[in-house]
């Protein structure tokens, strides 16, 4: 009989010793050199603040409410994945830069050449500096999009699919700047 299987048929108090031999070995695997949390984020321990400026919206569209949308959402993933404290400038991790797109444009054309859907595109250019693992900083761009009926306004779908798009951004951007799979 293996170890394993050994282990799987003991019962001590009433517990598996298999499952509480895993869930240690799965809590010694979490701990590592940064902090982790089980996200994956894994920020270098000494960091303590992050701070994100307000995107500027510069795209040669400007949808009025998409720069602050799409910086609380960066903020807010950071205060509810991380433990480190938002601060307005100057953070030990730093994000800023600019909406660069936001476009619609048909796709799925139709037979009777109509589009049966529209894209709605939004590009963001990120500078992200570390005070402690300067090897991770980077200067990107991400893009997302949403396609939406072509039956619908955009005005009537706006607000949703910049909210599922911003979502989808700041993934990226999180997953990034501290997530080291």
């Amino acid at each position: 009989m293996t170890f394993i299987k050994y282990l799987s048929v003991i019962d001590l108090n009433g517990r598996n010793i298999k499952l509480l031999l895993l869930s240690i070995v799965f809590m010694l695997a979490t701990v590592g050199c940064g902090v982790y949390s089980f996200t994956g984020a894994s920020v270098p321990p000494e960091a303590k603040t992050v701070s994100v400026t307000l995107f500027p919206n510069k795209a040669e569209i400007v949808q009025p409410s998409l720069s602050q949308t799409f910086t609380d959402a960066l903020r807010d993933k950071f205060t509810s994945q991380t433990s480190l404290s938002i601060i307005p400038r100057g953070g030990d991790l730093h994000f800023e830069g600019e909406i660069t797109r936001y476009s619609t444009e048909p796709v799925a054309i139709t037979g009777q050449q109509t589009a049966a859907l529209i894209r709605l595109q939004i590009t963001v250019n990120v500078r992200y500096t570390s005070k402690f693992s300067t090897k991770d900083n980077f200067e990107t761009s991400f893009s997302r999009f949403q396609d939406y009926n072509s039956s619908l306004n955009l005005s009537a779908v706006e607000a949703d699919l910049i909210e599922k798009i911003s979502a989808e951004l700041v993934d990226d951007i999180f997953n990034k700047a501290v997530v080291n799979w």
